[in-house]
């Protein structure tokens, strides 16, 4: 019997605003800001690309770049993204 394997796409299990909010906190704190930005990429692209891009006043094919392994994104475009997904930026005291 020949086993198959499918390319993992986290994408798929951010259906719920606690699973978002908890896999961009994990990937912020284990991996920075570029594994915030490659998680911002796969919420955004677990809404839809193209709607959160509008919703962010953002060109689609500029937001996708901006997100990308390579994108450096501003802090509007994050902030933009964020409020698009109906998520907060917060700031608190590190311990």
């Amino acid at each position: 019997m020949k086993t198959s394997t499918r390319k993992f796409d986290v994408s798929k299990y951010l259906d719920s605003p606690e699973a978002i909010q908890e896999y961009l906190e994990i990937m912020l704190d284990e991996n920075g800001i570029e594994g915030f930005q490659r998680a911002l990429g796969h919420v955004a692209k677990a809404h839809g690309m193209t709607e959160i891009a509008k919703k962010a006043n953002v060109g689609g094919e500029s937001l996708y770049k901006s997100l990308s392994e390579t994108g450096k994104p501003r802090l509007d475009t994050i902030y933009n993204v964020l409020q698009a997904l109906g998520l907060q930026l917060s700031i608190k005291v590190s311990c």
